[in-house]
C-alpha cells in the first residue's frame, strides 16, 4: 500500500464536505476549532487529505508553529477515516507517512493524540512508525443520538433514569435561549467556580473564542436551569458536523439539589437531534481522579472509548 497526505489542497467547502457527514467527528479536528484557537496559541492550521493507493481514505487537521528553524506540530484526536478505512494497516501506513514528512529532529516538537482505540497492536504499530508514547490513554463516552427518545431513556443506567424521573417533576425551568448572549456570563461563572472548587478545565480566553466562533454559525448550545428565574445550573455544547461535544457545565448548591445537570443533559438531546446531530461526545472520563463525573457520564448509557494516548 502507498499513502500520501496532501496538505492545504482544498477550500473550506471541500473540507466541510468531507468533515460534516462523518460519524463521531471530533471537536479538535473541526475547522472552526482551529480558526478559534490558532491565533491564541500562535499556530497555523493545516488540512490534509489522506489517500491510500490513490483512494480518498480520510482527513487530518494539524496545528503548526514555526520560528527560526524551530518547528512544532500537533494532531489532536485525528485522523478521521472515511468508510472502509481505519484498519491497522491503514493506521501504520499513515503514521509512516507522517513520520517521513515530519521526522524527529532537534528543534522539532511532535504531539499526536491519535483518534485510535487503545490496543497492544496499535501501540506497537505506532512505535514501529517512529512515534514514542509520552502520555496516558484518554477515555471518553459517545452517545448515539440516532436512537429514539424511548430507547435513549431505556438505555440510561437505572439510578440515572430513576433520579431523572424524580427531578423532572421538580421546580427547575430549562431554557435554551440566546447562547451568544449568555456566553460571557457562563464563562465568568464557570471560571469562578473552577477557582473556588479547584478542578481543571478550559481557560476563559479559549472558551470565549470557541463560543463566539461557533455561535456565529449557530453551532453553540447553552442551556440554563432556572429556579425562581435565577440560573442555578448551565451547560455549554459545541456542534461540529453531525457530532457535538459537551464542553463545560456549572451548577451551584441549589442546582445540584434539584438535579440541574440531569435535567439539562437529558433535555439537550432533543435540541441536538433537532440540529441533525447523530453523536454526542460526553468528554473525558477518569476513574481515578473524577469518579463522580465518570459515573454521571456513564449513567447516560453511552459507549466508552479509550484512545491510545499521547505520542511524540
Amino acid at each position: 500500500m502507498q499513502c500520501t497526505i496532501e496538505w492545504n489542497g482544498m477550500d473550506l467547502a471541500t473540507w466541510s464536505g468531507y468533515f460534516n457527514p462523518l460519524r463521531r467527528s471530533t471537536l479538535l479536528q473541526c475547522y472552526d476549532y482551529a480558526r478559534a484557537v490558532a491565533p491564541i496559541y500562535g499556530q497555523r492550521p493545516r488540512w490534509g487529505l489522506i489517500r491510500i493507493d490513490g483512494k480518498e481514505a480520510g482527513i487530518v487537521q494539524m496545528m503548526e508553529a514555526k520560528f527560526m528553524g524551530l518547528h512544532a506540530f500537533t494532531i489532536d484526536r485525528g485522523p478521521l477515516w472515511f468508510v472502509g478505512f481505519g484498519g491497522v494497516a491503514h493506521i501504520r501506513i499513515v503514521f509512516d507517512e507522517l513520520n517521513r514528512q515530519f521526522p524527529r529532529r532537534f528543534g522539532r516538537r511532535r504531539r499526536v493524540i491519535p483518534e485510535i482505540t487503545e490496543s497492544p497492536t496499535v501501540a506497537g504499530l505506532l512505535k514501529q512508525a517512529g512515534f514514542e508514547k509520552t502520555g496516558p490513554q484518554y477515555t471518553t463516552a459517545w452517545l448515539d443520538l440516532t436512537q429514539s427518545e424511548e430507547d435513549l431513556r431505556r438505555n440510561l443506567k437505572g439510578n440515572w433514569r430513576n433520579y431523572l424521573k424524580k427531578v423532572e417533576g421538580g421546580p427547575l425551568q430549562i431554557v435554551w435561549d440566546d447562547p451568544a448572549g449568555y456566553l460571557p456570563w457562563l464563562v465568568q461563572t464557570y471560571q469562578a467556580d473552577q477557582i473556588m472548587r479547584g478542578y481543571p478545565g478550559p481557560k476563559p480566553r479559549i472558551m470565549t473564542a470557541l463560543g463566539k466562533t461557533f455561535a456565529a454559525k449557530d453551532q453553540l448550545v447553552i442551556g440554563r436551569a432556572l429556579l425562581d428565574n435565577r440560573a442555578v445550573a448551565a451547560i455549554l455544547i459545541l456542534c461540529h458536523g453531525c457530532s457535538a461535544t459537551y464542553q463545560i457545565g456549572w451548577s451551584d448548591e441549589e442546582g445540584r439539589k434539584h438535579g440541574g445537570h440531569y435535567r439539562l443533559l437529558w433535555s439537550v438531546l432533543e435540541q441536538l437531534k433537532a440540529k441533525n446531530i447523530t453523536d454526542l461526545d460526553l468528554g473525558g472520563i477518569n476513574d481515578d481522579s473524577a469518579t463522580g463525573v465518570s459515573a454521571f457520564k456513564d449513567g447516560m448509557g453511552g459507549t466508552r472509548v479509550t484512545l491510545t494516548g499521547l505520542y511524540s
